[in-house]
């Protein structure tokens, strides 16, 4: 394959050559648009319209009624904060062409990864910003061309029900020299958000936009969160503890660039109680988090926005040496009562547990852990508690019922307006933040009286984040799950699915690359499904190839989670078989072994269809890892179908394997039906599997044995200091002699000498470190 370099190809020269191809046969054999006589058009290719946005779930064996959901993030939005309320501008670019065919072709080239059609040249650049680099190239329009088709924020003519042409045509007219009204107003029309691309007939019939929406301005409108109905609440005035007779105090919080040093106590008076209390500036904060690796990049980002927008510091800096970057993995470290240190804090300002509701008796784990900070904020203490996570999504004003003297339930689609909701707080607001929210790489910009759309976009584009590894790191690239398996909680806690744009996702790793980490993880709960929810339609196959061509070397490593078999595809093994960053380790829950069993977990796939997967992975890429999720005693599971379990289980010997009983979940269907299996017998039937999943991952692990391997090195042992401990590329951990300050983040050969259940033991086959 060859490759176009810009530096040599001149505009004129690309102008002619799509001009050439937009007269192919293959262009008309392939296009997706509507005509011309149409004003406008999406590049939607999902099998649901863009008129019903819904998806149906079949009946899982007569056990309730067919339901609807919705598959979109515009759809999914309450009445109270509906898409024009929540929507303030969006940041755009373009491409402005004489005719339909050429903008069809330009969309071609772009959504192929700049393949050209029908030839072996790929169309790339080094920043991996193909539209940008079309429209330098190919754009009429003279006002954004040479940069890259940049109009910058537009206003939505209709936000907040403004539909007022003067006040239109003030706020937009700086960018009316690229785009007219009526194509805007046409924009907005489509509910578009991030990473959307459409196309748009101008407005005297002229020509073609291609529109590339960057990101939403997303504002939050407290009038509205406190409509009647919705789930978000604002309580300004705050009623006195019970037993205590306290009125609930929480520290001032101030965004960075608003701190006035001199003023460090604020004053706060609360009409309910008459009194008037003086409490200090937050300083310090604790998070604690549980549960999976969505939870974990979700605390990092936490934690970027306390630190970075509110200049807060971890606990752990005021107490000891450490860097405060490590997360609390249990809702069980609690305030100490005694503390040997010195310090200048022993509690902190705020506490944030981050929740997990995957698991039964979550809610009670979240309880007992905030019975302690509960007791001090009784006893006067200044200190906002927050809940986040899936149990504040799933809870929500009911957490406040049980526990007055929490500050902020947040729910997982509002980490990034943390900033804007922690200083309400600090002014004596209770607040829960759990309607459905639409995402935006950067929705903390401002609030229904801050923020102006006008703004340039910037290095600090995106919500900060602190990470917890130096060598690895989580990258998000899709929020949410439309699947409502009947046993998952996760649809009802973290929303419908909101792919991110591939761009946003290659800056982060960018970032990522120039900070020194060696290895992303990116995160979905159903990454499969990744850019479905896109205009166009994209797939992860794109997403793994794009990464890989456009990262450097020195982030050498790229794994994922979480897939599903309903969704994988040929293109995933291709490209984790193919593509030297991608790490062979697909990690593929089959959660059940037995056909109806898997219908009534509405899995949507079989046994055989399950094991097809497997042998396409053993044959394309031989020595990959395999590894998956299984839940055993789901209701009406007979010994007979928990066999169909082990039976499959010894036919793909994972690597792997998360194993769990099965627990009703609140508003899950599986919770209500009543052929619930026994304790005892799930108890039994979690040990058989996991006698049976130590036996395949020694197997697994033997392999290894005698081989040198390319072992990435992350940390020290920590049950032995001469020790440093890594993973291969299939995701083994391997453990062995060295020292972690000259070998972390390194690529060390390791020969393997001993092979344990879950993980490997060698020595360095010899000095020289891979680059």
């Amino acid at each position: 394959m060859t490759s176009i370099s810009f530096w040599i190809a001149s505009a004129a020269l690309i102008v002619v050559y799509v001009e050439a191809w937009s007269r192919s046969p293959l262009l008309h054999r392939t296009s997706t648009s509507k005509t011309s006589s149409q004003k406008h058009s999406t590049y939607q290719t999902n099998e649901q319209t863009a008129a019903d946005g819904m998806a149906v779930l079949a009946d899982s064996d007569g056990k309730g009624k067919n339901k609807w959901f919705p598959i979109k993030p515009a759809d999914a939005l309450s009445p109270h904060n509906d898409y024009d309320t929540l929507v303030k501008a969006a940041y755009l670019r373009h491409v402005l062409v004489s005719s339909e065919e050429m903008v069809d072709l330009i969309m071609e080239i772009y959504s192929k990864g700049g393949m050209l059609p029908g030839k072996d040249v790929s169309y790339s650049q080094s920043d991996g910003d193909i539209f940008s680099r079309l429209a330098k190239d190919v754009s009429l329009c003279t006002n954004s061309r040479e940069d890259g088709g940049k109009i910058g924020w537009v206003d939505n003519p209709n936000h907040n029900g403004n539909t007022d042409s003067e006040n239109i045509e003030k706020i937009n007219q700086v960018v009316y020299g690229m785009i007219s009204p009526e194509v805007i107003r046409n924009l907005f029309q489509e509910r578009v958000k991030g990473g959307d691309i459409v196309k748009l007939l101008t407005t005297d019939g002229t020509g073609w936009h291609l529109i590339r929406v960057d990101d939403l301005h997303i504002v939050l409108q407290p009038s509205n969160a406190v409509a009647e109905g919705s789930k978000n609440i604002i309580n300004k005035q705050r009623s006195k503890l019970k037993g205590s007779g306290n009125v609930p105090l929480s520290p001032v919080f101030q965004k960075v660039d608003a701190v006035n040093s001199s003023e460090r106590n604020n004053i706060i008076d609360n009409d309910q109680s008459n009194l008037i209390y003086s409490v200090p500036n937050a300083q310090y904060y604790k998070i604690l988090t549980a549960g999976c690796q969505m939870n974990v990049a979700d605390s990092e980002r936490i934690m970027g926005v306390l630190e970075g927008e509110l200049g807060l510091k971890p606990l752990e800096s005021a107490n000891d040496d450490d860097d405060g970057t490590t997360v609390d993995t249990s809702l069980l470290a609690l305030p100490s009562k005694s503390n040997k240190k010195k310090s200048t804090a022993t509690t902190p300002d705020i506490i944030l547990l981050n929740t997990c509701t995957i698991r039964d008796h979550a809610e009670q784990k979240v309880y007992d852990a905030l019975g302690p900070y509960a007791s001090l904020k009784r006893s006067g203490k200044s200190l906002a508690i927050v809940v986040a996570g899936c149990v504040a999504q799933q809870e929500g004003e009911a957490l406040l019922r049980r526990f007055p003297e929490i500050d902020l339930v947040l729910g997982p689609q509002y980490i990034p307006w943390l900033g804007e909701l922690l200083v309400e707080v600090g002014k004596g607001s209770q607040l829960c933040m759990t309607e459905n929210m639409i995402w935006s790489e950067r929705g903390g910009v401002g609030t229904a009286e801050s923020g102006d759309s006008t703004r340039e976009k910037d290095g600090d584009w995106m919500v900060p984040i602190k990470r917890g590894h130096s060598t690895r790191a989580w990258v998000n690239v899709i929020y949410g799950c439309n699947e409502h398996c009947t046993y998952c909680v996760v649809p009802s806690v973290r929303g419908v699915e909101q792919s991110r744009s591939m761009e946003a996702i290659l800056q982060e790793c960018l970032q990522l690359a120039e900070s020194g980490y060696k290895e992303i993880t990116l995160l979905g709960q159903n990454i499969d499904a990744y850019g479905r929810d896109m205009m166009p339609r994209r797939t992860f196959a794109d997403l793994l190839h794009y990464l890989n061509e456009n990262l450097p070397s020195s982030l050498s490593r790229i794994r994922y989670v979480t897939s599903h078999p309903r969704y994988f595809s040929d293109r995933v093994i291709d490209a984790v078989a193919n593509l030297d960053k991608v790490c062979e380790c697909f990690h593929m829950p089959f959660q059940a072994g037995d056909d109806k069993v898997l219908r009534d977990m509405r899995r949507g796939y079989s046994y055989d269809s399950y094991m097809n997967i497997i042998r396409k992975i053993r044959n394309k890429a031989p020595d990959a890892s395999i590894c998956g999720d299984v839940i055993v005693g789901f209701p009406g599971e007979t010994e007979e179908e928990f066999q169909r379990t082990l039976d499959l289980m010894e036919e793909v010997k994972f690597d792997n394997l998360n194993m769990f009983a099965y627990s009703p979940r609140p508003n899950t269907e599986a919770a209500n039906w009543d052929n619930q299996i026994p304790q005892d017998v799930q108890s039994d039937r979690l040990q058989r599997v996991q006698s049976l999943a130590a036996k395949h991952a020694l197997e697994r692990s033997q392999r290894y044995l005698g081989r040198v391997v390319e072992v990435l090195v992350e940390d020290r042992n920590p049950k032995n200091g001469n020790e440093v401990m890594g993973r291969t590329r299939q995701g083994r951990q391997v453990f062995f002699p060295g020292d972690i300050n000259q070998l972390k983040g390194e690529m060390a050969m390791v020969e393997i000498l001993e092979a344990r259940t879950w993980s490997l033991v060698g020595r360095i086959a010899h000095d020289d470190l891979n680059p």
